[in-house]
């Protein structure tokens, strides 16, 4: 069975002001640990002189997570742990969170700090606009002219999306389908041709 999990579509930025210390929550999608990496010192790059910049991020999704988080020397348990705890209470996948701090000169104390940092946490993600993954898998056909339209016809009946196509002896359609569908798409391939084309897979296009 295919993953289909929530994930951020784009990026949102907030900011609150507690007792005259900013933090600016900047939340995005980021599919890979790298990533995450890279969109936080693209984050922190746009605040200079900043006191802290706290951090945390979901990876995949499910059994497959990697989860990471920052107290970024907020004391320990007080930032990143908070933010993390937003982040997977919201179910999203490939996502990272990076609370920018710029310390007002009043101390907030621990309490103060989680409560900080979750509701910066939470504005941001509430405001982050949301797309669901959705796994996808690459085949080819290899098929007769007098095949192509009826098999264009049946493509676009079971969502496929095509990639490219070769007019040569034969015509080869390269496509793309949601892993739910293409089982359904190569079971009607089959019966509409006979069993006269098959689906090739990556491994095999070149054959």
């Amino acid at each position: 069975m295919s993953q289909h999990y929530p994930i951020p579509h784009g990026e949102s930025r907030v900011e609150l002001r507690i007792k005259n210390s900013r933090f600016i929550g900047w939340a995005g999608y980021t599919p890979s640990v790298e990533e995450a990496k890279a969109f936080i010192e693209r984050v922190k790059a746009e605040y200079p002189g900043y006191t802290h910049a706290v951090y945390a991020f979901a990876i995949g999704h499910g059994a497959t997570v990697t989860h990471g988080l920052s107290d970024a020397g907020e004391p320990s348990g007080t930032a990143g742990r908070p933010a993390l705890a937003v982040v997977k209470g919201s179910g999203l996948g490939d996502v990272t969170v990076v609370i920018i701090r710029y310390f007002g000169g009043t101390k907030l104390g621990t309490g103060g700090l989680v409560k900080a940092y979750t509701e910066t946490a939470q504005l941001a993600l509430a405001e982050l606009p949301i797309t669901e993954k959705v796994e996808r898998q690459t085949v080819q056909v290899v098929m007769p002219y007098h095949l192509y339209e009826p098999l264009k016809r049946l493509v676009s009946t079971y969502h496929g999306q095509l990639e490219s196509e070769d007019f040569g002896t034969d015509v080869t359609m390269r496509l793309t389908f949601t892993v739910d569908e293409l089982p359904l798409f190569a079971t009607a391939l089959a019966e509409a041709t006979g069993g006269q084309v098959t689906l090739k897979t990556p491994a095999n296009f070149a054959r």
